[in-house]
C-alpha cells in the first residue's frame, strides 16, 4: 500500500446550471519521504487535487487514502485534527501575520499541534535565524517564503503541500526556496508535494504527475533527480 492513494477522484462544481469536471477519475499514489512535483497548465486540476489532499476540499466521489486513514470519510473535529496535525501548507502568496514577527508567526502553527518542532530550530534551518524578529514588512518576498515554510515545517507534519510556492518570486529567490523544500523532503524525509506550471523544474522530484483535464494523466518517478541549483530555466 502507498503511503498516499488518490483513487479515481471526481470532483465536480456547479455554476448556475453548468456543472464543471475539475476532477475526472483521477489517480495516482506517493510514496513516504518522496518530493513529488504536480505540473499542469491552469484550470487542468491541479490544486484542486492539492486542497482534497489537504482537506480543505471534498471529492464528490472517490477515495484519498494518507497512511491507511481515509481522509475523504473525515468529518468535523476529525477533519479539522488531520489538517491541523498531519498537513503543512506552503501558498503562492506568503498569509503571514502582518502584525506578528517571523518567529510570532512561526510560534502560532506550533500552539495549535501536539507534536511540533522548535521554533527557534527551524528559523535556522531555513537559514532566518538573525531575521526571527522581523515583521513581514520588513522581509523579501524570499525571506517571507521562508518564514511561510519555517511555519508549516513546525507543525512537524506528515505531508507538506505547495501552490506555487515561488510564482510570487523573482528567478533566483524561486531557485533558493526550491532547494529548501528539496532539501526538507532529503533531511527530514518529509513527503513534500509542489504543484507548478513550469514543466522545467520536474527534474528536481522524485515523481513527476502530470495534469491535463481534470486528470493525471501520466505518473513517472525519476530515476534521475537533479539538484534544483542545477537546473536552468
Amino acid at each position: 500500500m502507498a503511503y498516499i492513494e488518490f483513487k479515481d477522484v471526481v470532483k465536480k462544481y456547479k455554476m448556475g446550471e453548468m456543472e464543471i469536471n475539475a476532477l475526472n477519475n483521477t489517480s495516482f499514489e506517493i510514496e513516504k519521504g518522496e518530493l513529488v512535483v504536480i505540473v499542469g497548465a491552469s484550470g487542468a486540476g491541479k490544486t484542486t487535487a492539492l486542497n482534497i489532499l489537504g482537506g480543505m476540499d471534498s471529492a464528490t466521489s472517490g477515495k484519498v487514502l494518507v497512511a491507511g486513514k481515509e481522509i475523504t470519510k473525515l468529518r468535523g473535529k476529525e477533519l479539522i485534527k488531520y489538517r491541523r496535525d498531519d498537513i503543512g501548507f506552503v501558498f503562492q502568496f506568503y498569509n503571514l501575520v502582518q502584525n506578528l514577527t517571523a518567529i510570532e508567526n512561526v510560534e502560532l502553527a506550533t500552539q495549535i499541534c501536539d507534536d511540533s518542532l522548535e521554533p527557534y530550530d527551524v528559523m535556522n534551518k531555513v537559514g532566518l535565524k538573525d531575521r526571527v524578529n522581523n515583521f513581514p514588512s520588513q522581509l523579501s518576498g524570499g525571506e517571507q517564503q521562508r518564514v511561510a515554510i519555517a511555519r508549516a515545517i513546525a507543525k512537524n507534519p506528515k505531508l507538506l503541500l505547495c501552490d506555487e510556492p515561488t510564482g510570487a518570486l523573482d528567478y533566483n529567490t524561486g531557485k533558493q526556496i526550491l532547494k529548501l523544500l528539496q532539501d526538507t523532503s532529503r533531511k527530514e524525509n518529509m513527503t513534500v508535494v509542489i504543484i507548478t506550471h513550469n514543466q522545467a523544474i520536474t527534474p528536481m522530484a522524485d515523481k513527476i504527475i502530470q495534469f491535463k483535464n481534470g486528470k493525471a494523466i501520466e505518473v513517472r518517478k525519476n530515476d534521475n533527480v537533479i539538484p534544483i541549483e542545477e537546473i536552468e530555466w
